[in-house]
């Protein structure tokens, strides 16, 4: 399906854009754009895949610019075939504090990106969303909330034979950017306690392979205007900080600070209102568009009162694993790898 074609990646050079890269470079994709504003971000990635793959590092191709600015967005759209639109401000503290700034980006810069592709012609574009968007409580979430709701009204003004466009929706991405366990890792390393909310908090846990699996899915089976979501486990919060602690330090200290602005206790990724007609595609969840119209007339003399019997998948109803799978998910991070060895190594010497 990419061979020879061209992929945007918006807000590329984080977390996802990094794990697309790797996935996809040595294959016979033609060329990835990475688009983002952070140009040292975007010189530390031109470098390390220059090191590590420098027989085809010459596909990836930067793009200063954001996506807040239609302009800068518009600069680098030519000739792209697809987009995955990873940009955003995630952070649910720093959100709450600076609301107006989460919309410009999340809301109006999807927008932008969603506009310009569909004016050049983009066949598809898959956008990644949280956890957070479902029964919102914070600038973040409800930010990315408003941002489905654009993606899905923009997926009803155009033909899906030209632009398709779909929604992902996952929980907490493990050692992604603003992830807490490349912090605890680091409070491990200098002797600190580990600091964690609230032991009994339940999160949603995947690895960024399996985020960049979740958008590979929409891509391929998607129809234009679903949200597409995967039955993520989870784990409580006390688990997964001992789990990390065991893995490093088991004597390491775990101290409870409190909940932060914003935090919910658990997490969603399908509402009990998505279930009425959601589909359970086995591993994942597709939540389609609404095709209806605003003449609501029609649904007075023809209504319809079938409803699924899901009922809201929730970061304490779905699997909670314990803490030996929970570090067995760890181990299979290279991120989590490469820190344990060398701090094994630090400590023999």
């Amino acid at each position: 399906m990419f061979k020879d074609k061209t992929l945007l990646i918006t807000g590329g050079t984080g977390s996802f854009g990094n794990a697309v890269l790797n996935r996809f470079l040595q294959t016979d994709i033609g060329e990835i754009r990475i688009f983002s504003r952070d140009e040292k971000k975007q010189d530390d990635m031109r470098h390390y895949f220059q090191a590590k793959c420098p027989k085809e590092a010459n596909k990836i191709k930067f793009y200063i610019g954001d996506v807040r600015d239609r302009q800068s967005v518009d600069n680098a759209m030519n000739g792209v075939d697809y987009i995955f639109h990873a940009a955003a401000l995630k952070q649910v503290p720093s959100c709450e504090f600076f609301p107006i700034e989460a919309v410009k980006t999340n809301v109006l810069g999807t927008e932008n990106v969603l506009s310009s592709a569909i004016a050049a012609g983009v066949k598809t574009v898959i956008c990644l969303s949280t956890d957070k968007a479902a029964y919102p409580i914070n600038a973040m979430g409800t930010s990315k909330a408003m941002m489905e709701k654009v993606i899905v009204a923009k997926s009803r003004t155009v033909d899906p034979e030209k632009t398709k466009i779909c929604c992902t929706r996952y929980g907490n991405v493990m050692c992604s950017r603003g992830s807490v366990i490349p912090l605890w890792i680091d409070q491990i390393k200098n002797g600190e306690p580990i600091t964690i909310t609230e032991p009994e908090m339940t999160r949603f846990i995947m690895s960024l392979e399996e985020a960049v699996d979740l958008v590979l899915f929409a891509f391929e089976k998607g129809v234009s205007g679903d949200i597409l979501v995967q039955k993520a486990p989870a784990c409580t919060i006390g688990v997964l900080a001992k789990a990390v602690a065991q893995l490093f330090n088991p004597q390491t200290e775990i101290k409870v600070i409190g909940i932060r602005h914003g935090e919910k206790m658990y997490e969603t990724l399908l509402t009990n209102e998505e279930c009425a007609h959601a589909t359970d595609l086995g591993d994942f969840y597709r939540v389609p568009s609404d095709k209806r119209d605003l003449n609501y007339d029609n649904y007075y003399k023809n209504g319809d009162a079938n409803r699924n019997h899901l009922t809201e998948f929730n970061s304490s109803n779905t699997k909670l694993l314990d803490v030996e799978q929970v570090k067995e998910k760890l181990l299979s991070l290279e991120y989590v790898r490469s820190e344990l060895a060398a701090f094994n190594e630090e400590r023999k010497g």
